[in-house]
């Protein structure tokens, strides 16, 4: 992965991951209906997401939003290569993933100790090692792993995260062959020229390990900061339909960059993504309406350009 020139950037294929179904819906005050979740995952894999987060399994006393992963995953037609992603922070949350039929799973650790107890309950090295534990699980079943660091950029109890502590990290993370690692905003604090030192740092350590960037909007530089990750090498990003969700741990933490808002942006700066924006606008309409109030993305209010007529 390395930085692309302009003329190389001219129809270069950009991944989104859509992670609503899980990170934007775990976060809603209200548990939106089983079936409801799964018309949701179906829109988006009609308007063109290939890459979905559907589902945490993890204990549904912590995560009532997500206390039907089983049933909404039974409910789920398997499509030719769309991948259903499971979050999982344990063996026992691998297993319930592996058996409810996950082809991919994503499992967190965070660059903060204090950020890692309050999210997980555990230490930032406890988290590694069960990443270590279940990644060769995970390839033994043929099931696709990656694995994210979260506040990677700013934590909300440490503050500031020194580059060298994330490639410290990933350095251990690549040791057990993730499909991919993730450098995560999760309280939306970076901004572009931070994105862009921290994925070369990365990129310095671990080469061989595909890079996606996960951004929230807090503080309205999330697009600015795909961008930036997209112009440094990084070709997956996540996002979420509407610009729903947050970070439940942190204060003030607000929804992650909407994917109609990455879709416009990348389409209009001459990136393939393969996702029909005016399905993806649709969809976030219809989940505004299933939430009973307003999703934060910007597209879906002012619509495409230029509109047909």
């Amino acid at each position: 992965m390395t930085p692309y020139t302009a003329k190389q950037q001219a129809k270069r294929q950009i991944t989104l991951v859509e992670v609503g179904p899980r990170d934007g819906l775990q976060s809603e005050p209200d548990v939106l209906p089983t079936e409801t979740k799964v018309e949701l995952i179906g829109r988006l894999v009609a308007a063109g997401l290939r890459r979905i987060e559907v589902a945490s399994f993890v204990h549904p006393k912590l995560v009532p939003q997500m206390a039907d992963a089983e049933a909404v995953m039974a409910a789920l037609p398997r499509v030719p290569n769309v991948q259903y992603i499971g979050l999982v922070l344990n063996r026992k949350g691998f297993d319930r993933a592996r058996a409810a039929g996950c082809t991919e799973i994503g499992m967190v650790t965070a660059a903060t100790d204090r950020f890692a107890q309050r999210n997980q309950g555990a230490s930032v090295e406890e988290t590694i090692r069960a990443w270590e534990e279940i990644a060769p699980l995970a390839h033994a079943a043929s099931i696709r792993a990656q694995v994210t660091v979260s506040v990677a950029f700013g934590c909300p109890f440490e503050g500031e995260v020194a580059p060298d502590r994330v490639v410290e990290i990933v350095r251990r993370l690549a040791r057990s062959n993730p499909l991919e690692i993730a450098l995560a905003d999760t309280i939306g604090v970076a901004v572009p020229t931070q994105v862009t030192a921290l994925i070369e740092a990365v990129r310095a350590e671990i080469p061989h390990i595909p890079l996606r960037c996960h951004f929230h909007n807090t503080r309205n530089t999330a697009v600015a900061n795909a961008f930036a990750a997209v112009m440094a090498g990084v070709d997956t990003l996540d996002a979420s339909v509407g610009g729903v969700g947050g970070c439940p741990f942190a204060p003030n933490a607000t929804g992650n960059v909407a994917t109609e808002d990455l879709v416009y942006m990348l389409s209009r700066s001459g990136f393939e993504t393969g996702i029909d924006l005016d399905r993806l606008i649709d969809t976030a309409h219809w989940l505004q309406s299933k939430r009973g109030k307003p999703v934060p993305s910007m597209v879906s209010k002012a619509g495409s350009f230029p509109k047909h007529v």
